[in-house]
């Protein structure tokens, strides 16, 4: 193993094209891309002091260390927890990897260190790696492949592999990734083994490690598991079918993604990534086409996915009831990715704009604002007295760690990596070109320009981007989101025309002092659904930036259960809002005018059509406080609600 002592000052993101891909847009690198304060700063803080830390002691007190140690010969006994305990460690090898390309850490990088060793001890003289299948299967490999998840396992190791070499420019993690990939392609393909791993996501690692390597029979195998799924050739027990493994229809061929919805986006990033470096346009297109169907009719007001509890899948189209909202947080990381590659491949803001919604309102409600602390399901409800039934129900709280831990490790590998989704850069014309997808104080270094950008968004809408140095001319492009009804932008003091849903995009001689501000309203938006979706019909949802509100127990007054609140739309626009430094750490509340349903047991259950409630004293206007989304549950449990029904 090749050692350093410092982290070098600018590292390849995650999911880095190649300079031949066709992309419109390629990432800015980790380091060129720095958040320095605000809001998204601090979520990134405290995943590096206390997640990062914390998980790696969960990995060992919850065995999948000491899985590996066995498998390596350096322990004895029977390895513990699912079949896929190795991805977890990889998950958090991936999060120390672009930590330290954040910022050197000695302690971070002697824990790399120690795990890449006992990673590398475990692995079979052939390549072949993965320690519970290694000691409880007793050798066997493949034999299970949908669900034993050995294909799952060596994804995550190449991911975690190219993010350590990339930011530490250490190769001995990537020696080990290296083995099993040329493992894989001597096993799997045309005329050998042709069977697909029941939870995709080698396609990504393939692809990651061909553009690291660049060995082209990475990405030949890549490209031959995308187009190998989808012909029903996994026939599962236990009552799972072709379609939860996405493997029904082939990718080509479908409208929106189906199954299990980790897996469906995990399956559609990878393929991205395939058409990306290949140039299939009929591929790239075809995943355009199922992204529209996932968005038009599966996704939540949030930007989570997968509404089914039985077997963590998509619902049917519209089948999206909130208080039985799955949307695993995995699922909204996989999305960012699925969706982040489509922005690369077309420059389109209607990508980035589901990359931030996610962000803020299906991926952060995922942890506690201390970092430590977990949702796995993300639901939009959760009723008074609501009985947990089992360790992923948020009616449990956030957990510090779970039995299936999958999501705990994957919050913090993106967040490690968070800053590669702020910007990108492009040439056309041989004009050089910067973008800013996601606003955070910080800075950006890109196609040859330096600029700094201070905001103090979601919570204020201005976001100001200075020049501090110019190649002369570029075209600077800021993102302006679809919900910005009414924004407005200078440069140097000069108007310009901007347009919701697009890139507002400024092409001069910049100077060094110049400044682009782009002012964003945060007006209180009231929002409602198709009414195909049959669970919110004559339910509106608070929206104000980029933040989904919600109305959560431990705000209201005695005697105003939060299942009771109603609301009147032209009340609701009135809402006024208040920044609250004092409060979870920091947030604007909206002062809503509410009203209370009439109280439990005066009215039946139900009653003939037309007959309406009695007018009551109780359904007087009171005034109580939204939050964000993405804070409830950090104070007492208590009842929560998104959707309100309109008085």
């Amino acid at each position: 193993m090749t050692s350093t002592t410092a982290g070098p000052a600018v590292t390849n993101a995650p999911a880095a094209p190649t300079a031949a891909a066709a992309v419109a847009l390629h990432p800015v690198p980790l380091g060129a891309s720095r958040s320095t304060a605000g809001f998204w700063f601090d979520r990134m803080q405290a995943n590096r002091r206390q997640a990062l830390r914390t998980g790696y002691e969960k990995l060992e007190t919850a065995g999948n260390l000491r899985n590996l140690r066995i498998a390596a010969g350096r322990e004895q006994g029977e390895v513990k927890g699912p079949i896929f305990m190795d991805s977890d460690v990889y998950k958090w090898l991936e999060a120390a990897g672009w930590e330290y390309g954040r910022e050197a850490d000695e302690e971070v990088l002697g824990w790399i260190r120690e795990i890449t060793d006992v990673v590398a001890a475990a692995q079979a003289p052939d390549g072949y790696l993965d320690s519970v299948q290694q000691v409880r299967g007793k050798g066997e490999r493949y034999t299970g492949l949908h669900w034993s998840h050995e294909h799952y396992c060596a994804g995550h190791l190449f991911q975690a592999a190219v993010a350590v070499h990339r930011s530490t420019g250490e190769t001995g993690l990537l020696d080990v990734a290296v083995r099993l990939a040329d493992h894989l392609v001597a096993t799997f393909g045309p005329g050998r083994n042709e069977e697909v791993d029941g939870h995709p996501v080698v396609e990504m690692g393939l692809v990651e490690l061909y553009r690291e390597t660049g060995k082209q029979e990475y990405l030949d195998l890549a490209r031959w598991f995308v187009d190998a799924r989808g012909h029903a050739s996994i026939q599962a027990e236990h009552g799972a079918d072709p379609t939860y493994f996405s493997d029904r229809v082939p990718v080509r061929e479908a409208t929106s993604p189906e199954g299990h919805s980790v897996r469906a986006v995990y399956f559609t990033a990878g393929a991205a990534d395939v058409a990306a470096e290949t140039g299939d346009t009929e591929l790239r297109d075809a995943l355009v086409r199922q992204w529209e169907g996932m968005l038009a009719s599966k996704t939540y007001v949030t930007g989570g996915i997968g509404s089914r509890w039985d077997w963590e899948q998509f619902g049917d189209h519209h089948e999206l009831p909130p208080d039985r909202a799955y949307a695993e947080t995995c699922a909204a990381i996989g999305s960012v990715q699925w969706t982040w590659r489509l922005l690369l491949a077309t420059g389109e803001a209607r990508y980035a704009d589901l990359v931030e919604r996610t962000l803020y309102n299906a991926f952060l409600p995922g942890v506690s604002l201390a970092g430590t602390e977990y949702f796995y399901v993300n639901a939009l409800q959760l009723r008074h007295g609501a009985h947990a039934e089992e360790e992923r129900s948020v009616a449990n709280g956030r957990r510090p760690w779970f039995d299936c831990a999958c999501c705990p490790p994957n919050i913090m590998r993106t967040l490690s990596s968070l800053d590669a989704y702020v910007a990108t850069r492009s040439e056309t014309g041989g004009v050089p070109g910067v973008q800013v997808h996601q606003y955070t104080t910080g800075t950006i270094e890109a196609a040859g320009a330096s600029l700094r950008v201070t905001t103090d968004y979601p919570w204020d809408g201005t976001v100001r981007v200075e020049v501090e140095r110019s190649p002369g001319e570029f075209e600077l492009a800021l993102r302006v989101p679809a919900w910005a009804q009414g924004a407005s932008a200078t440069v140097a003091g000069t108007a310009l025309d901007v347009t919701p849903g697009e890139y507002l995009r400024v092409r001069r001689e910049f100077a060094a002092g110049d400044v682009v501000e782009l002012v964003l309203p945060m007006t209180v938006r009231v929002v409602e659904a198709d009414p195909r979706v049959d669970a919110v019909r004559g339910s509106v949802v608070v929206e104000r930036g980029p933040l989904v509100y919600a109305v959560e127990q431990a705000d209201l007054p005695d005697g105003l259960p939060a299942d009771d609140v109603r609301v009147r739309v032209a009340e609701v626009r009135t809402a006024q809002a208040e920044h609250r430094p004092d409060l979870l750490e920091g947030v604007t509340v909206l002062h809503l005018p509410v009203h209370a349903a009439l109280a439990a047991g005066t009215t039946p259950l139900y009653r003939p059509a037309g007959d309406d409630p009695a007018p009551q004293a109780a359904a007087e206007t009171q005034v109580v406080p939204a939050i964000p989304y993405y804070a409830w549950a950090n104070r007492d449990l208590g009842a929560m609600r998104v959707w309100l029904p309109r008085a």
